[in-house]
């Protein structure tokens, strides 16, 4: 048994976070927009840990 994730689930999850980095840059000028960049976040996470699930992974 290996605990070292799928390639494709680290990929997934370091172009998630790339991703997150980028607009939170963008988003520092525009305080207005933290909230729903916020549940856009939150929303990505749990369409890809349903996503892992479903998988069976």
């Amino acid at each position: 048994m290996t605990l070292s994730p799928p390639k494709k689930i680290v990929f997934y999850l370091s172009l998630i976070l790339a991703v997150l980095a980028l607009v939170f840059k963008f988003v520092d000028a525009v305080p207005v927009l933290h909230a729903n960049v916020f549940w856009l976040a939150m929303a990505g996470w749990a369409v890809l840990a349903t996503g892992t699930a479903v998988k069976g992974v």
